[in-house]
């Protein structure tokens, strides 16, 4: 990415999104759309996911997440979108 992103999205989803390559698929989404950030399991069962770039790119990935197009079986979408940090270089997993 050659700018400054404009746009971060923080978004927590929540039904069976561990263990079934969720956070790998969201990766590939993510760099299809040229976002930076970061997707990883939490505790609770959910997967947190940070990404930045422009805000029509991060509202379309919000978009994707919420489409009951991903791996797995999202029943829910916890998100905001806000100013981005520049915090990020890529996207990773963890």
């Amino acid at each position: 990415m050659s700018h400054v992103p404009e746009a971060r999205l923080h978004a927590t989803v929540k039904g069976m999104v561990q263990g079934v390559g969720f956070r790998y698929w969201t990766r590939g989404e993510a760099n299809r759309l040229g976002l930076v950030g970061s997707a990883g399991n939490r505790l609770d069962g959910t997967v947190e996911i940070v990404a930045e770039g422009n805000r029509d790119d991060v509202e379309q990935f919000l978009r994707w997440l919420q489409s009951g197009e991903t791996p797995g079986r999202v029943e829910g979408v916890e998100a905001s979108i806000g100013p981005a940090t520049g915090e990020f270089r890529h996207f990773s997993v963890w």
